[in-house]
């Protein structure tokens, strides 16, 4: 504005001068519409903005690939401005869909103008902050500008893989019935063992084999109790764990394969926290249901990578959260320091299943087709084949998961039986 000014009041000045100085009408002349110009201009200077801004958005929280409309509405509390233009500053990440994120309108006292339109975003929480409001005079002179603060939040949750019950035996259950194997006898549907028949046992369950090499005495046969767990959840968001390439993010697949395990974790009434391992630790205490379900999704939603020297191992993973001989699932793509970590976990009594998309595969995708492509590519699968060997030797449940592949069926032919090393576990 400053500029624009200066450059008027000088070529005014000037030719005023000049045509005082040589006499000349002519330019005195020329002088004369361009101080009307300036004059009208002066006359009809916006005062600074006066206005009352609401922002309104049409949800929340919403799944990927929905849109969310936005409402933006502004009061005129000041006098008259000639010409308005009206910016939304969207958050990065945003694409507007419909509508327009800007506006030029003239503005009467006490009226209002509305910019509505639809964005659409990934996974994340977007917070919009401001808006930018730019009032000039129709000759385009004068302007002034102004920021104002117009709040909204949204949040776009990680979608869900749909998947079925996930094969898991926790060395200790909770007192609750559920879905998990005990150890223990009782009512249940998988056989456990036989013992000496007591008063009040159904004569349907009678083992009449057993009880044929015993005359003297009836035994009956018992089943397995069933109960909830608890099951710690860690989502791996170390940026050294993540690949990258055209856009595509291994940390995503990460990300989709815990929500998917906390929504079959909790449907099954099982008590469920999660811990997001990264440039520091997120974590979501311990819960069931509905309520619970919604943290951890929206913990998920916020989750992004990052770099700590503290948390660049897992050797500072707080184990301490989680309950003594729980079941942990660790969902990571896994680096070579990682394994005594883990085998500290198993030695500790914690039941461990490790979720881990291919790192090695979802980045072959993306190299050329050469020899030695071919070759460091041939190394690093055998050297991730060692490390998952060893884990499994601990015992450890491992899904090795190429990302290209549907999740379910991953889990479901790496966990479709429980391992023997897991039955033979003592009771809880």
């Amino acid at each position: 504005m400053m500029g624009r000014l200066l450059l008027l009041g000088g070529l005014i000045y000037g030719l005023f001068f000049v045509g005082l100085a040589t006499l000349s009408g002519g330019l005195l002349a020329l002088a004369l519409p361009l101080a009307v110009y300036l004059a009208a201009a002066l006359l009809y200077a916006p005062e600074p903005p006066r206005l009352r801004i609401v922002r309104e958005l049409s949800a929340e929280r919403i799944m990927p690939g929905a849109a969310v409309e936005v409402k933006l509405s502004l009061r005129n509390e000041g006098r008259q401005l000639e010409e308005v233009l009206v910016e939304d500053i969207l958050p990065q990440a945003l694409d507007c869909t419909d509508g327009e994120v800007s506006k030029v309108v003239v503005l009467p006292p006490d009226q209002a103008v509305e910019l509505t339109y639809s964005v659409k975003g990934p996974r994340g929480r977007y917070e919009f902050k401001h808006t930018r409001v730019t009032a000039s005079d129709h000759l385009g002179v004068f302007r002034r500008q102004v920021t104002l603060a117009s709040p909204g939040a949204f949040i776009v949750l990680p979608e869900v893989l749909r998947m079925r019950q996930v094969a898991i035996r926790p060395l200790r259950t909770r007192a609750s019935a559920g879905l998990i194997p005990a150890r223990l006898g009782g009512p249940g549907i998988e056989f456990f063992g036989v013992r000496e028949y007591q008063s009040g046992d159904s004569l349907r369950w009678i083992n009449w084999r057993v009880t044929a090499r015993q005359p003297r005495r009836i035994f009956t046969n018992e089943f397995e109790q069933e109960r909830i767990a608890d099951v710690g959840l860690i989502l791996d968001a170390r940026l050294r764990s993540d690949v990258r390439w055209q856009g595509a993010s291994l940390f995503e697949h990460s990300v989709r394969a815990t929500a998917a395990l906390a929504e079959v974790f909790l449907r099954d009434a099982n008590r469920v926290a999660l811990l997001v391992y990264g440039s520091g630790l997120n974590w979501v205490f311990p819960g069931y249901g509905h309520v619970q379900r919604e943290r951890i999704m929206q913990a998920l939603a916020r989750a992004q990578t990052g770099e700590s020297e503290v948390f660049e191992s897992l050797e500072y993973l707080p184990t301490r959260l989680f309950p003594a001989r729980s079941q942990i699932v660790l969902v990571s793509p896994l680096a070579d320091d990682d394994l005594p970590m883990l085998v500290r976990l198993r030695a500790r009594g914690y039941e461990l299943l490790v979720i881990s998309p291919d790192p090695v595969a979802f980045e072959n995708g993306a190299l050329p087709a050469q020899p030695d492509v071919a070759l460091a590519g041939r190394i690093a699968r055998l050297e991730r084949a060692v490390m998952l060997r060893r884990l499994r030797q601990t015992g450890a449940q491992i899904v090795d998961w190429r990302v290209d592949q549907p999740f379910d069926r991953a889990v479901l032919t790496s966990l479709g039986r429980v391992p023997r090393l897991v039955r033979a576990g003592r009771p809880g």
